[in-house]
């Protein structure tokens, strides 16, 4: 049977290029995120692959999520793989100076949301006794950099809620993973820098990963065999060592 997968963040970036490898390898798609009009644009590109249904509605709202979740056709009722990809950073400020809404969105999207879109769908999974979760960490999840403080801290927070859903729902055989990139290539950096020139700046003088070598990752671990669970998974573009090391071509 054809497997159904929902992407959170689909509307650019890693989940958008999720959605268009996961298509090409005939997945069902269920794609939510907030900016309607590019929701309808990729189902429309998508549907001569795949069946496609989108949820137009921010996972920072609670119950907008939980309504989401059972508006779900009876054909796209069953969730069986759920990437929890929706996150974004804003500013990068020392702790003596960042913005509290900052501080509010990146906790409310990188950690709220997330439970809230897992909460919505982990039951079918524990009745079924199978499904598959896998969290987009960073590796700002793995170290803390300089002005990183409340980002590396909600991504820190990202890999610590997988490690303890892995544990949780271990009896119910639901495999539970995080994939974590560095520096890739996409909107990210204008929205941290919220429109600043700098922001183009962040990935000059070196390759950076593109988000569809995320994506094909991420098909790479929805496709093991039942008995093989990818539980953690940090990747680099070559150039990076790690935050803050990158060697550059100036």
């Amino acid at each position: 049977m054809t497997k159904t997968a929902l992407i959170t963040g689909a509307t650019s970036g890693i989940g958008e290029a999720t959605a268009y490898e996961f298509a090409k390898q005939g997945l069902n798609l269920i794609l939510c995120g907030r900016r309607l009009e590019r929701l309808n644009t990729i189902q429309k590109a998508l549907e001569r692959l795949t069946n496609v249904h989108v949820l137009n509605f921010d996972i920072r709202d609670k119950k907008a999520t939980f309504d989401a979740i059972e508006s779900l056709p009876q054909k796209f009722k069953q969730i069986d793989i759920l990437i929890n990809n929706a996150g974004n950073a804003h500013g990068l400020d020392p702790i003596n100076e960042g913005s509290i809404d900052d501080w509010d969105a990146m906790m409310d999207i990188n950690v709220k949301g997330l439970l809230y879109i897992s909460k919505a769908v982990i039951p079918q999974m524990t009745e079924r006794k199978s499904g598959h979760i896998i969290n987009i960490g960073s590796s700002a999840g793995k170290e803390v950099y300089a002005k990183g403080n409340v980002y590396c801290a909600s991504k820190h927070a990202v890999l610590a809620i997988t490690e303890g859903m892995r544990i949780d729902l271990n009896p119910y055989g639901i495999k539970v993973g995080a994939v974590s990139p560095g520096l890739v290539e996409t909107e990210f950096s204008k929205v941290r820098f919220k429109g600043d020139p700098i922001a183009d700046n962040v990935y000059k003088g070196f390759k950076a990963l593109e988000a569809k070598d995320i994506a094909e990752i991420l098909y790479f671990v929805v496709s093991r065999p039942p008995h093989v669970n990818i539980a953690d998974l940090l990747v680099f573009p070559t150039a990076q060592a790690k935050s803050g090391v990158v060697k550059k071509d100036l």
